[in-house]
C-alpha cells in the first residue's frame, strides 16, 4: 500500500504525512517543482518536468490497487480509476467509478461556460472542515485497504 500525492497545488500535504506515518504508509509527493518535504524514511519525492501533464502521467503510470492517490484533478482521478487505484480529493470526497463520469461532465459545461464568457465562480474556499473530511476520508480507506 502506498500514498501518490499529485503536490503541486495540494492543501492536505501535511494531513497526508500525519496519516501516512501512524499507519505506516509511504507517501510519494509528485510535482513539477522542488517542493520541500519532511526528512522521514517513509516520504519520498518525485519531481517530473514541467512539461505539460507530466506529474499526472507518472502518477497514473504508478497507480494500482494498492495505490490511493490524493489529487483535485478530476481527469486525473478518471486515469487512475481505471487503472485501479483508490482516488480522494483534497476535501476527502472519494472519486468512484460510479462518480467519476457526472464530475467529468460537469467540469466540460464549466470549462465550456468560461470558454463562452459566462462570469462564474469557482469552488468555495478549502475550510477546515475540509481538512477534518480529508484526515477521516484517508484514516478510513487506508484501514480499508489494509484489511483486503
Amino acid at each position: 500500500m502506498r500514498i501518490l500525492v499529485d503536490a503541486d497545488a495540494c492543501p492536505v500535504k501535511d494531513e497526508v504525512y500525519r496519516v501516512a506515518w501512524r499507519v505506516g504508509v509511504p507517501v510519494t509527493i509528485v510535482s513539477n517543482q522542488h517542493l520541500r518535504i519532511p526528512q522521514h524514511p517513509l516520504v519520498d519525492r518525485v519531481v517530473v518536468s514541467d512539461g505539460f501533464d507530466a506529474a499526472d502521467d507518472w502518477i497514473a503510470e504508478h497507480a494500482d490497487g494498492d495505490a490511493v492517490v490524493v489529487t483535485a484533478d478530476i481527469l486525473l482521478a478518471d486515469r487512475c480509476l481505471k487503472a485501479g487505484a483508490t482516488v480522494l480529493a483534497p476535501t476527502g470526497r472519494p472519486f468512484t467509478i460510479a462518480s467519476i463520469g457526472g464530475a467529468i461532465a460537469t467540469r466540460a459545461i464549466m470549462a465550456d461556460l468560461r470558454a463562452g464568457g459566462d462570469q462564474i465562480g469557482g469552488p468555495p474556499p478549502f475550510a477546515k472542515t475540509d481538512r477534518s473530511r480529508f484526515l477521516s476520508a484517508l484514516d478510513a480507506t487506508l484501514v480499508k485497504l489494509a484489511r483486503r
